[in-house]
């Protein structure tokens, strides 16, 4: 099952890249993210970063500021592995691993749960990440995925 699941979200990843991204691009999906989360009475966090500056944030109602702490801590999951936070929680529950020391990462930095999408150009690499907070991580990585493959197929 679970490495259904990891190929699953693998392919995911592999399937959900982008012509390009942008600060508008950016705008955009963080809007129809805040539509999908309210539509669904989600209390979260939704931030798309780069490495360097936050495109797009939002804290809707009932989130907490820990939200906005797990949300840069999945962040910096993806910007380290290149991978969804949801793929590395995936494959380190199998092997029996978690984010700390073993893998030279503080835990007070990175959190290997789900909740952050590489955003990938395609020829490009990954640019930035998406990240929802405030679910449990396959809800968090799911509305991303919903709401990213919408974007993908309209981007063509």
């Amino acid at each position: 099952m679970a490495n259904e699941l990891e190929d699953e979200v693998a392919g995911q990843e592999k399937k959900l890249v982008l012509a390009r991204f942008d600060e508008t691009d950016a705008w955009d999906l963080g809007q129809r993210l805040v539509d999908r989360a309210l539509a669904l009475d989600a209390p979260v966090v939704i931030d798309i970063r780069t490495p360097s500056r936050t495109l797009f944030h939002a804290a809707l109602p009932g989130s907490a500021p820990d939200n906005d702490m797990w949300a840069r801590r999945k962040s910096n999951v993806v910007f380290h592995f290149h991978r969804s936070s949801y793929a590395i929680e995936l494959e380190h529950r199998r092997k029996g691993r978690t984010i700390g020391p073993e893998l030279g990462l503080n835990l007070t930095d990175y959190a290997d749960h789900g909740g952050s999408f590489p955003v990938r150009i395609r020829h490009v690499g990954v640019v930035a990440a998406i990240t929802v907070s405030g679910l449990a991580s396959k809800d968090d990585h799911g509305l991303i995925v919903d709401v990213l493959t919408a974007f993908v197929k309209e981007q063509g």
